[in-house]
């Protein structure tokens, strides 16, 4: 226990014990005990003082000032405690323990520890929180004075503690006397209490009858509409395969009729045909949109994950667009991604979701340019695609709605537009499928951005094959010898090295850019360790960082909560410095399941 220590005394002979019972009381009241409890510490010294000095002879006791800790399965408190540790010479006997078994009642903390060669006896009071601000020179100054106090009389000191009982006997009538005028007043506030208690669950039972009827008339609610959405699903699949077979058909007999080998047809008889074919086409797309959205809302499509290169989907795009019909005036830019990493994802799925949202960018924008690109996040590990356009642009009101089945956005500037409102509904499907998010940025008559967002990572990799090579490291520590050694060694194990001497400058570099690990110091100036964790904890970019604690102090700050946001915390001084790789490396391993280090080339 670490603290401030005030006074020792010697107990020789029995006048030695009112001494020191007046020089507890004294210090007590000069550190702002209450009356009471300082009659209760001195009591408590003066009976183990008295007993200890029949069995043991001389004894020694110490006053300090120390932080409260637990004792005896009590959690310690933030008040600092008033202790006061009587040594005498050889065991105390069990009879001993047993007498002072009382006094244990008189004090806030009391332990007893025996040895072979002596009796520590302590006990302590808490102190008022402000104590906790006072300076060792004041605490010095009160020891002084209470040091060069002498102890009066057995008869003096038995006039001054019988003063004080009949004071605080005073009190405890007088507190008597308010504890009975409240019971009356209590009894009056049962009495009330009570019959609103009744009235109360009078009316709680009326309204939980209310409430049982209501969740049973939910749950036949929930069923019904389970029973209908899975009803829709499988109307939608089972009409989709039933029309998209005579739609084939259809779409194949005006290919038979258009052949050289067929009869000729007259040129009127031709552009009926195109006609039959083109509204052919267009249902058997509205078709295939209904089946893959009955297939998405069962669960029944499902992402293959694999390695994907977007610029190969962008150039597929690209031919695919080709026979989409569009305005001449309106122009179709994909521009090639640049700096992009390979995508883990569904190639098939994300071709659909970028050909869905180009198509529909092309249908409402009747002048103007298409423009689909990527964008990479470092910092984020997602890649941005966004599909944007000069075109007729979407109502505020209408940005949630455009993604429900079905719905069609009723505006002047979308009249003569013709959709079936499913695209966009499977488009979302598909990118959550995906593990991703989509937005819409839109103004109307300004144009539309389609915005999805996917992740880079590969979820399916093993936490090992991460660290795959060198890491970026934030040493954060005031101490210049440790941080320039410590970044020597790091170095020499290939990592690149961030330093920083305060938590500030610290921040500021993790800001910039993040880096794979940290290592910190909690005793930094200005901006502290702690501050350090907190500002890391409360950025869900930054979180994943994973943080490696070296302190002077282990034992100090090991319990606190703050560090819950360390991935380890070592000890300063028993940490050498050609383990730091090592430490490094197994404090990311620990953070790889909740996210992934930066692969480096």
């Amino acid at each position: 226990m670490t603290g401030t220590a005030v006074i020792r005394g010697v107990v020789a002979v029995e006048a030695d014990v009112f001494a020191i019972r007046r020089q507890a009381r004294e210090l007590g009241a000069a550190l702002g005990l209450e009356e009471p409890d300082q009659i209760r510490l001195a009591a408590a010294l003066s009976e183990v003082g008295r007993r200890l000095l029949a069995r043991h002879g001389p004894l020694t006791v110490d006053f300090a000032v120390v932080p409260d800790e637990p004792n005896g399965g009590e959690a310690a408190t933030e008040r600092p405690l008033l202790s006061i540790t009587v040594t005498g010479i050889g065991p105390a006997d069990d009879a001993l323990v047993g007498e002072l078994g009382p006094t244990r009642q008189l004090v806030d903390r009391f332990a007893v520890r025996r040895n072979g060669a002596s009796t520590v006896i302590t006990m302590g009071r808490w102190l008022p929180e402000r104590v906790a601000a006072i300076s060792p020179t004041e605490i010095e100054e009160i020891a002084q004075q209470i040091a060069g106090l002498t102890a009066g009389t057995p008869l003096e000191e038995l006039a001054e503690h019988n003063r004080q009982l009949l004071a605080t006997l005073q009190q405890v009538e007088h507190q008597r006397d308010e504890l009975l005028r409240l019971n009356v007043e209590l009894e009056e506030t049962n009495r009330g209490v009570v019959a609103l208690y009744k009235e109360l669950s009078d009316e709680l039972e009326a309204t939980n009858r209310g409430v049982v009827a209501l969740y049973a008339e939910l749950d036949q609610r929930n069923d019904e509409i389970r029973a209908a959405s899975e009803a829709k699903s499988r109307f939608l699949a089972n009409a989709s395969h039933e029309l998209r077979a005579p739609v084939t058909a259809i779409i194949g007999l005006c290919q038979l009729l258009k052949a050289p080998t067929s009869v000729p047809l007259t040129e009127e008889q031709a552009g009926q045909l195109g006609l039959i074919e083109s509204s052919a086409r267009g249902l058997l797309g509205l078709v295939n949109q209904l089946l893959d959205l009955a297939k998405a809302e069962s669960g029944r499509l499902e992402a293959t994950p694999v390695a994907t290169d977007l610029k190969a989907v962008f150039d597929s795009l690209r031919g695919m667009l080709k026979a989409v019909p569009r305005s001449e005036s309106t122009e179709l830019v994909i521009v090639d991604p640049e700096g992009v990493p390979t995508l883990h994802t569904d190639p098939v799925l994300l071709t659909r979701v970028l050909l869905n949202l180009l198509t529909n960018g092309l249908k409402f924008t009747p002048d103007g340019e298409v423009r689909l690109t990527a964008q990479y996040s470092p910092r984020e590990r997602t890649v941005s695609l966004a599909v944007s356009d000069t075109g007729i642009g979407i109502p505020p009101e209408e940005h949630e709605r455009i993604f429900e089945e079905f719905h069609q956005v009723r505006h002047a500037l979308h009249a003569g537009v013709v959709g079936t409102g499913l695209g966009l509904p499977y488009t979302r499907r598909l990118v959550q499928i995906l593990g991703g998010r989509i937005s819409l940025e839109s103004t109307p008559g300004h144009g539309s951005t389609f915005t999805v967002t996917l992740p880079v990572s590969d979820p399916a990799r093993s936490p090992a094959g991460n660290i795959t090579g060198p890491l970026r490291v934030l040493i954060a520590d005031d101490d210049d010898a440790f941080r320039t050694a410590a970044a020597m060694i790091l170095r020499a194990a290939g990592d690149t090295v961030i330093e920083a001497a305060d938590g500030e400058a610290a921040l500021a570099a993790i800001q910039q850019e993040p880096p794979d690990a940290v290592l910190l110091d909690l005793r930094l100036a200005g901006v502290d360790g702690f501050a350090v964790l907190a500002a890391l904890s409360s950025n869900e970019t930054l979180s994943h960082i994973p943080v490696v604690v070296l302190t002077a102090y282990p034992s100090d700050v090991a319990d606190q909560p703050a560090l819950g946001r360390a991935t380890t915390v070592m000890d300063k001084a028993q940490t050498t410095l050609d383990s730091l790789p090592r430490i490094v490396r197994e404090a990311a391993q620990t953070h790889l399941g909740e996210t992934h280090l930066r692969e480096r080339p």
